[in-house]
Order: structure tokens, then sequence, then C-alpha cells
């Protein structure tokens, strides 16, 4: 896919409601730009298990701290298990975003993203690419800044709830991987926190919503990209649509249920000066299930 850029913001209709037509069999010409999906499957992704991290047992620690290093190194990306949080609370954070994107139109609107900073937003991308074609991406979105400060929809309540349990979790596992990889660079384990204020830094919340697409080949979900930030952790509903590219071909992930997938951000690839590394990846969308 050719290379592209952020052309702006826009919610004029969510992509549910197009996609829910009932006599949707093509693409809108909005959406079109071909591309070529080919990827390998990838059974090399490597394992981390948490538990082992927080082990009170030395030599099983240092293993694993060892294994961080080697994945951020290696992948800059890796399925932690045993994480200790709730598969309950995972499902119940994947069912409250679902119900978010269930809402009318006219209620989301509400949160439509006027400046990429807006601390709630939701809506989807346009983009164009080198050749200034523009298309718009196959793919609904909800961001929240949910810390240092938490900001949420009112609606639905669920999601409230969920996310900050959630959110508050997931920065748990942040700090404890961040300790890990200070000290697979021989640092004291506080030092990433000591060095950029770790509590104070803005954490975000993202749901993505693809819908089933008439035409995958012709649209785009997410193209290639790396994060910004330090590090993104992914839960999905068991539907296939990750890829990433590593040494120069793209794989399909699928994490195993229960677990999350870890990926290191562009942040975290120069404050150690290149030894972890921010891999590409892209969503890919499919005629048959939402994810």
């Amino acid at each position: 896919m050719a290379s592209h850029s952020v052309h702006h913001l826009e919610f004029e209709r969510s992509i549910k409601v197009i996609a829910d037509s009932s006599n949707l069999e093509v693409d809108p010409s909005k959406f079109n730009i071909a591309n070529d999906y080919t990827a390998l499957s990838c059974d090399s992704l490597p394992h981390l298990d948490f538990s082992s991290l927080i082990s009170g047992n030395p030599h099983q620690r240092t293993k694993s701290i060892q294994d961080v290093a080697e994945a951020c190194r290696v992948w800059g990306f890796f399925i932690l298990v045993n994480h200790g949080i709730p598969e309950s609370l995972m499902k119940d954070a994947i069912a409250a975003v679902r119900e978010f994107f269930d809402l009318p139109d006219s209620e989301k609107k509400l949160y439509k993203a006027k400046v990429v900073l807006d601390l709630i937003q939701c809506g989807n991308f346009t983009i164009a690419n080198t050749s200034v074609k523009c298309f718009t991406l196959w793919r609904d979105y909800l961001k929240l800044c949910v810390h240092p400060d938490f900001h949420c929809p009112h609606h639905p309540q669920l999601l409230r709830e969920v996310v900050m349990d959630y959110g508050e979790r997931i920065r748990n596992l942040f700090i404890k991987l961040m300790e890990a990889a200070s000290e697979s660079l021989e640092l004291d384990k506080h030092y990433v926190d000591e060095a950029l204020k770790i509590d104070s830094m803005a954490q975000i919340f993202v749901g993505n919503y693809y819908p089933p697409c008439p035409q995958p080949d012709q649209a785009v979900g997410i193209p290639p990209h790396t994060d910004s930030g330090l590090m993104t952790f992914l839960i999905n509903n068991g539907v296939e649509g990750l890829q990433i590219e590593h040494d120069g071909k793209w794989f399909n992930v699928q994490s195993p249920p229960n677990s999350i997938l870890v990926n290191v951000d562009d942040h975290l690839e120069i404050f150690t000066n290149g030894r972890f590394k921010s891999l590409k990846h892209r969503a890919v969308v499919n005629k048959e299930r939402e994810f």
C-alpha cells in the first residue's frame, strides 16, 4: 500500500450504520482503496508468563526479564499470559465498547472528534495517500484519556465502570513490565518510572469496531503504522484481523483466549536507543464477522 498520512477526522455516519444497510453489496466509493493483505501464519510470537515475572523465585524472575528483553528486541510484540486480569472483565470491556457502538449515531456524535487531543472522541479517519487519493477507514473508533484524569461517555453505564477497572489493572501490568525493561537494560528497576514520571503520564483507552465488509480487498481497517507511546495492550473478540510486519514479511496474529497482545511503541524504541523495536502492524477486515 502507498504511504499515507491522516487527512482529517470525520463522523458523517458511523461505519456500523453503513455496514448494516440491508442492500449493501459493494463498498461505497469513499472506502475504496485496493490492498494486498497476503500474510503468513505466525506460530513463533513470544509467549511471556507474567506470573513468572512477579515470582518470588529469583531464577524464574531473571529468566522472565530476559524473555521480555528478547521479545521486545526481536519482535516488538509478545503474548502475555497469566496476567491476573479476570477473563470476565476482559469480556465485559469488549461488550461495553460494543454497546457504545450500538448507540444511535445522534448520541455518538456528541463525542465527535474536533481535534486529535480531545479527551473523549469517536468517529473515523479519512486518509490521503501519495497519489492524493482520499479514502475512509472501514473502522469506527472510541478513544478515551483515562489517566491521570478519567474521561468517559455517560452511556452506556457499563462502559464507565468497566473501563475504570480495566484501565487501572492494565496500568499496573504496564508498570511491572517497565520495571522488567529497566532491569533488562541493567538499570534500577524504578529508572523508567522516575525518568518518565509514569504516574502522571497519559493513558489512552481505544475501542475499535470493524463491521463485516462486502469487499474486504477494497477497504482498509487500519493501514500499516507504528504506535506512539511506550506500550500498547490489545485484546479482541476472537476474530483474526491483526497483521504485523517482521523481517520484511507480514504475519497474521491471533492471541489465545484470555491473553493480552503487547507491543512496543515508538517512544519506548527511542528511550532504549533502538534496542527495543516498534514494528509496523495493520488491521484487515473480512466479509463474515465483525471484530
